[in-house]
């Protein structure tokens, strides 16, 4: 492996995937939700950005400048070439930690984002991290940070090592990394199949390796093969951060906030008796066996007052990001399950439903002859958020003066909608952050992007670009070999797409 990767999975990209908890203003929602201040965000930094799609497409829609770096050439490469496209400004390097942390150039912070990079980074490196939130994160700042943890992690961590191990010493000479991480498992199956002690007391494992053979070579080769590699417990990450002045404020997973269906009434009762808020994160991971944590931290917690808080959830925008139609109201935890009253529901989603953005106090106000008090409001519109149906909505200046900047950017990725790059959502100025987007509705905006004004034509193009591609439409798990079937196929969804869909995406200002 190349020296300028410190350990890191360099030979092969990494996906191209959208993480919505690294946009500001899904944060400073959850924030508001726990009862916390949060910043109004100028500068924010992405360290490790990967292809750069989460952070092309908040720098696009918000009125936030951006900075940061992925050493990985080809990843900073695409992410260059997304920024330049769309012409927001953002500062997206290709520098190892170490040189783009030291460089004296850059402001302080209000946001700082690391997603998925800590559990896969050296200790070094991690130093290198907690001083650069020390020195460059402004008091109050927030950072987002995702990473493995334990104790989910403790049965299958000596899998993981064994899996990395074969594959550093057992893959044939000059293996490619794709090679190298089939063949490593295919023996942890063959392990398995002798039926090792070490299984039999984690039987939890076997069904991982099975998960493992259905997921992206890409995404496993940077997860499961980097030299460096720790899932790191919430106490020793408390420890990490402290050195920063950093506090725990709130999880980044939304659903995380639902105690009912997340813990029994036993362990929610545990843990209200922890006064020390670590030491309770740490418990609660032990009672729900977490892996995987994503969490927002600020430099300097402070607590909003009653009064403010209703002022801020009163101010702030909502904008439903769903077909209504769709919305399922049942929430699935770790221990339960959840359904909404839809009968309860229904007026706010018919107030939404024009995928307009309403405030706390627009909604409260037409909501009045229906009885639903503010306190009621606030926790519907936070359960729609958790089920990701409504997202946080950005004031309407800055929806206004990023609407050409997201245009430009969603034009670029339209172009990429058939390549091996293409992503799964495209940049909304309403909301600051990614809207989920299928293939195909990509391949219909992108002939109506050409000029195409009919839906007929919408899936005639899409059908020559399948054909090109040597691909056909699967349909209720079937492939279609009929030209004319996919065609069919085609136009009706494009039809539907044109009746129920861009109505939606012209509201959130991802279509023009």
């Amino acid at each position: 492996m190349s020296e300028w990767s410190a350990g890191y999975m360099a030979e092969i990209d990494y996906t191209y995937g959208y993480y919505a908890e690294l946009n500001p203003a899904r944060a400073k929602l959850a924030l508001l939700q726990a009862g916390l201040h949060a910043p109004e965000v100028a500068h924010a930094c992405e360290l490790g950005f990967g292809q750069g799609v989460s952070v092309n497409i908040h720098a696009a829609t918000g009125g936030t400048q951006w900075a940061g770096t992925d050493f990985n050439p080809a990843h900073a490469c695409f992410a260059q070439e997304l920024a330049q496209f769309a012409g927001h400004g953002a500062d997206l390097q290709e520098q190892a930690f170490e040189a783009f942390c030291q460089r004296s150039d850059l402001p302080d912070f209000d946001f700082i984002g690391m997603h998925g990079i800590w559990s896969w980074v050296s200790d070094a490196n991690r130093a290198i991290l907690v001083d650069f939130l020390a020195r460059k994160l402004k008091p109050g700042g927030v950072l987002y940070v995702s990473y493995n943890t334990q104790p989910g992690w403790a049965a299958m961590a000596p899998m993981r090592e064994l899996l990395a191990l074969h594959a550093q010493t057992m893959s044939a000479p000059g293996a490619g990394v794709l090679s190298r991480v089939n063949n490593a498992l295919s023996f942890a199956q063959q392990l398995l199949d002798a039926k090792p002690v070490y299984a039999l007391l984690n039987s939890g494992v076997a069904d991982r390796i099975k998960t493992l053979q259905t997921q992206d070579r890409n995404y496993l080769a940077h997860e499961y093969f980097n030299d460096h590699w720790q899932p790191m417990g919430f106490s020793s990450m408390a420890r990490w951060l402290g050195g920063a002045k950093l506090q725990w404020a709130c999880s980044a997973h939304y659903i995380d906030s639902l105690d009912a269906i997340n813990l029994t009434a036993e362990q929610s009762a545990l843990l209200a008796a922890i006064p020390d808020v670590n030491f309770r994160q740490s418990v609660g991971d032990f009672c729900v066996n977490r892996q995987f944590r994503k969490d927002y931290w600020v430099k300097g917690v402070r607590e909003l007052g009653a009064a403010e808080r209703l002022q801020r959830w009163r101010r702030q925008g909502f904008v439903l990001v769903k077909l209504r139609e769709e919305i399922d109201l049942e929430l699935t935890g770790r221990q339960a399950r959840m359904n909404c009253n839809a009968a309860l529901y229904a007026p706010l989603l018919e107030q939404l439903a024009d995928h307009e953005v309403h405030t706390g106090e627009q909604l409260e106000q037409a909501l009045q002859p229906h009885g639903i008090p503010f306190d009621e409001l606030r926790h519907m519109l936070w359960m729609l958020c958790v089920i990701d149906a409504v997202h946080p909505a950005q004031e309407a200046g800055v929806t206004e003066q990023a609407r050409a900047c997201a245009d430009r950017l969603n034009a670029c990725l339209l172009e990429r909608a058939s390549d091996a790059s293409a992503v799964s959502c495209l940049a909304s100025p309403v909301t600051g952050g990614g809207v989920g987007i299928t293939p195909f509705q990509q391949l219909f905006l992108r002939a109506r992007q050409s000029g195409m004004t009919q839906a007929a034509e919408w899936g005639q193009h899409a059908w020559r670009t399948l054909q090109a591609l040597g691909q056909c439409v699967v349909k209720d798990g079937e492939a279609l070999r009929d030209p004319a079937a996919n065609l069919a196929e085609l136009q009706s969804q494009a039809e539907d797409f044109a009746a129920r869909v861009l109505p939606m995406l012209r509201a959130l200002r991802v279509a023009p």
